[in-house]
């Protein structure tokens, strides 16, 4: 597909279409701030709610597991019809920023009453909390970066678009786990108050940034849409959603997101026992880390333009996702090999330090590339179908990334059974034996689920050339109807 792109139209009004100038700074913040979010409860589930329940509250690590994976399941289900409600909204404020001032206070309650159990619940008590706040979470999220398409159709201004919300998502997750290492976690990863102290603060983190963001941006997202061209039924909708979903672009990035969510999911899910158990990290070398993955995300949102122009999204999120594989295993090879330092030492820490900060600079390209290679699917769907979907996408790609995740902690729960990791054991008293075994099967899920995602990505069909003759078609047939670029 070929084609020269129109003249730049002059930028509309605030609030009248998608952005045609350049990107006001002020928007890119506000909207990534709404990110905050999600790191916020990513950084809760994958990385210390399975230790949280089953070190702290006694609960199986296999039940935990198996209990998120269930509420993924259901939460899934209205997932997409909350993408495809959120794209149906029709109110003076838009079609997203009702659900972005209504879902987050809710959101906040329910986060704060999940860290604050004092006995271990019950198997579908924990379930019925996991779905609630999943849910919640989608009602932020998926009408959140929705907006990403509808502000601006500019191939790069995505990027910086969703490059922002990955900063802002990173460091609220890092900005938590320094708070809960140094501050909420003091006296321990199986202080209680510790984590009732994390949970408080984190709602209100989540309830306020959600807020302020939605705010920030009704200059440019508070316009009335025109009403949609079909009454709502459920009958329709399922029949929309399965037309989006066998769009084959959407499919090559939804299964190649699925391979790299839930190896996202094992290391996430997994970190606090590879830290503790692997490398003994100390709480001081704990909050140190902390700060040298946000310094790796701030890098990542320096560089990434530059390879985006150089090499386009789906060839930097290839390459990147391998070499950022490669970086973060090594530590652990060399180590079971008898070739790394001695662990818990400065000698150990520093080189991971710097192993991990190069591996997440990758790795984050990665998922920032592919988050945006989303967002151009939307107008290959509309010269399709003549109708844009930003929030079913976004919702299916949220859903797969959700589902993903908890599949990644399930199967960590079983690499900690297969290691022979026992409860309530400290770190001084795991043997060689049993470090390797985790190392190793973890080593070989990651790399494994690496080389599977950067050949599915490889296969996607929309480069910026392509991207850019599509706008220019669905530009043209805006203007004549009868042109051929729209296909109702």
């Amino acid at each position: 597909m070929s084609a020269a792109a129109p003249a730049p139209a002059p930028a509309p009004a605030p609030g009248q279409g998608a952005i045609t100038g350049p990107l006001p700074r002020r928007l890119a913040l506000t909207h990534g701030l709404g990110a905050a979010a999600y790191g916020i409860k990513e950084n809760g589930f994958s990385t210390f709610l399975l230790l949280y329940c089953n070190q702290v509250l006694g609960m199986d690590p296999r039940l935990v597991g198996l209990a998120l994976l269930i509420a993924l399941l259901i939460d899934g289900v209205a997932d997409p019809l909350i993408g495809y409600l959120s794209d149906r909204t029709v109110t003076n404020w838009g079609r997203r920023l009702p659900w972005l001032i209504l879902a987050p206070i809710p959101l906040g309650l329910v986060w704060a009453q999940l860290w604050s159990l004092e006995n271990a619940p019950g198997f579908w008590e924990l379930v019925g909390i996991a779905v609630a706040v999943r849910l919640l979470v989608s009602c932020c999220e998926v009408p959140s970066i929705a907006l990403v398409p509808e502000l601006t159709r500019d191939y790069d201004q995505r990027t910086t678009l969703l490059r922002y919300r990955f900063l802002f998502s990173w460091s609220a997750s890092m900005l938590i786990s320094f708070l809960a290492y140094g501050l909420f976690l003091k006296d321990g990863p199986l202080a209680a108050e510790g984590y009732r102290a994390y949970g408080l603060f984190g709602a209100a983190l989540i309830t306020g940034s959600v807020l302020f963001s939605a705010l920030g941006q009704r200059r440019w997202a508070a316009v009335r849409p025109p009403p949609p061209a079909t009454p709502f039924s459920l009958r329709q909708a399922f029949a929309e959603l399965i037309e989006c979903f066998s769009h084959r672009a959407f499919l090559v990035l939804l299964l190649g997101g699925a391979l790299a969510y839930t190896s996202q999911g094992i290391t996430f899910s997994i970190a606090n026992y590879l830290y503790a158990y692997v490398w003994l990290f100390n709480p001081l070398q704990f909050q140190i880390y902390t700060g040298v993955l946000l310094a790796s995300v701030v890098t990542c949102f320096v560089v990434l333009p530059k390879w985006h122009a150089r090499w386009g999204k789906r060839d930097t999120a290839v390459v990147t996702a391998l070499l950022g594989m490669a970086f973060w295993v090594a530590p652990f090879l060399l180590n079971s090999a008898g070739l790394w330092p001695q662990r818990g030492t400065w000698a150990s820490t520093l080189p991971l330090y710097a192993a991990f900060f190069v591996c997440n600079v990758f790795s984050v390209s990665a998922m920032v590339s592919a988050s945006s290679m989303m967002a151009d699917v939307v107008e290959a769907s509309e010269e399709q179908t003549g109708r844009r979907n930003e929030g079913v996408f976004f919702s299916g790609n949220f859903f797969m990334q959700k589902c993903s995740t908890g599949l990644g902690i399930f199967v960590t729960s079983f690499l900690l059974a297969f290691a022979g990791l026992s409860d309530k054991v400290k770190p001084a008293d795991v043997t060689p034996e049993v470090i390797d075994r985790l190392s190793l099967a973890y080593c070989a899920a990651v790399i494994l689920f690496a080389l599977a995602m950067a050949a599915v990505l490889r296969r996607f069909p929309i480069t910026r050339a392509d991207h850019e003759a599509r706008l220019a078609a669905l530009s043209a047939a805006r203007i004549n109807p009868d042109s051929e670029g729209l296909h109702p």
